[in-house]
């Protein structure tokens, strides 16, 4: 397992967090997402044999957020 942290802008709300969640854990390979509305980040732990950071970004952008890549 991987971890990996997110900068996810345009997040201002409880829906928001619970967007970005459903999002990532949608995807196979997710362990675990905790998603920080203060910090505005995402931080994910996943199977690099089964999802990568491209896709974490594209599942996440895909709801209307801007991600960046954080560690």
């Amino acid at each position: 397992m991987e971890k990996v942290v997110l900068k996810v802008e345009g997040m201002s709300c409880a829906h928001c967090v619970k967007a970005v969640t459903d999002a990532v854990n949608a995807l196979y390979g997710i362990e675990s997402v905790e998603v920080s509305l203060e910090d505005k980040t995402a931080t994910v732990v996943y199977d690099p044999a089964m999802v990568d950071i491209p896709h974490l970004k594209m599942q996440i952008e895909d709801q209307g957020y801007d991600v960046d890549v954080i560690v």
